[in-house]
Order: C-alpha cells, then structure tokens, then sequence
C-alpha cells in the first residue's frame, strides 16, 4: 500500500513569505512614527497595522530600536534607488566638457527629483523624516541619508554648479548659491502645509505641483545662466 507523500513548503516559498512578512511590518512601522513619532507608535498598534502578531516583531527585528533602524535603512535603500540615475548621468557628464545646457539639465534632474518628494504629502518617508527634523525621533534615518545620499550629491552638484559658474566646488560662493537653490525647493516642504496660506490654497493637487515644478525650474535655470555669464566674463577680464 503505497503512503501519500506530504506536501512541503519550498525554502524560497517560505523565505519569500518572511520576506513579505518583514516588508509589510516595516511599511506599517513608516507610517505610525511618522504619524506619532518614535515614542509615540507602540509595538502593538505597529503590529495590528502590519497584520501579525506583536511577537513577529522581536523575531524580525530583535526591538524597537531594531526595527526603526531597518526603516531608516528602508529609505534610505529605495531613495539611493531613485536619484541613482541622475548621480551616474551627472558624474558622467562631468567627466567631459559639456556645454551650459548640458550641465544645466544634468542640475535640474537632481531638483525634478527632490521636488516630487516635497510636493508629494504623502511620501512614504516624509512623515518619519520630518520628526527627526523636529527632535521627536532619534536621528538614524536622517544621519543615514547624509552619510549615504545627500554628501554624495552635494558633491555632483557643487560639481555641477563650479563648471556652469566657472568657479571651484569648494568655493564659498560655490555652496552659497547652492544652499540659494535648495532654498527654492525648501519653502514648500517643513512644516507641511506651511506655504499654503500664503498661496491662498487649500492643497498641492497635480496642477498646482506642476506649476510649482516648473517655476521652480525656470527661476533655477535663470539663476544658473546668470551665474555663467557673470562668471565667465569675470574669467575674461
């Protein structure tokens, strides 16, 4: 008489489930310290909004502590993932001798990308990000992002800057005029919602983000044309 044969979870099935497992908590956990900051957001409610069980939280992640770092690990993982096309094209592009244009556009990708994420109200990291900014979240995920993200593309983008206003990166005027740009991007970003009494709106639809993307864009190019013409008539002389 022959015996039935069990069936078996594969390996790679059961490793993928612990894998969508341990992303769904890590979603979850995004969102509630974002929403209520690192204190704020218990394990438990953690828990009930990923769909496990609280002891599912120590097996992934150990703590608290071991599972707010995998989410600043997270973000900084998927937006290292985003700009990094621009940071290649950008190296590239200044590995040669291009012209204004060309700089100018390799610029303006690193903005069209930080300008989704400041319009974008609901973008997965802004919530977890804007309490470490405010002091009411341990600093990991920002620290990770400087380290990981932002001293690299200050580094392409001083670059950029330089060769469109033929001066040196580490120039004062260089990361002044820099931080001039940023400012531009920045006023629609912390406090969320903070310019929209004086744009006399009640929300940033897609509309008005574009609007906003495109003006933004306009007065960077002005700038950075300004800034080379000055800086290459000063070469001349």
């Amino acid at each position: 008489m022959s015996t039935a044969t069990r069936s078996r979870r594969s390996p790679a099935g059961g490793y993928a489930r612990g894998e969508e497992t341990r992303q769904r908590i890590i979603d979850a956990a995004i969102q509630l310290f974002g929403a209520h900051g690192f204190d704020g957001a218990s394990t438990r409610d953690i828990a009930a909004a990923a769909g496990v069980n609280a002891p599912s939280l120590q097996y992934y992640f150990e703590s608290k502590e071991g599972l707010y770092k995998a989410c600043a690990q997270h973000i900084t993982d998927e937006l290292q993932a985003r700009y990094a096309p621009a940071m290649k094209h950008a190296s590239e592009v200044l590995k040669g001798d291009p012209d204004v244009e060309v700089l100018i556009d390799a610029y303006h990708r690193f903005q069209r990308l930080t300008l989704d994420t400041v319009l974008s109200p609901d973008h997965f990291s802004r919530g977890l990000i804007g309490r470490e900014l405010a002091g009411e979240s341990p600093k990991i995920a920002s620290e990770m992002l400087h380290k990981k993200m932002k001293t690299p593309i200050n580094r392409l983008l001083l670059g950029l800057l330089s060769r469109i206003m033929h001066t040196r990166p580490d120039d004062t005027i260089t990361r002044i005029r820099m931080l001039t740009l940023k400012g531009l991007m920045m006023a629609f970003y912390y406090p969320p919602g903070a310019c929209l009494e004086m744009l006399r709106w009640k929300e940033i639809d897609d509309a008005k983000g574009a609007l906003i993307r495109a003006d933004v864009q306009e007065q960077t190019r002005t700038l950075l044309l300004s800034w080379h013409a000055a800086g290459k008539s000063h070469k001349a002389s």
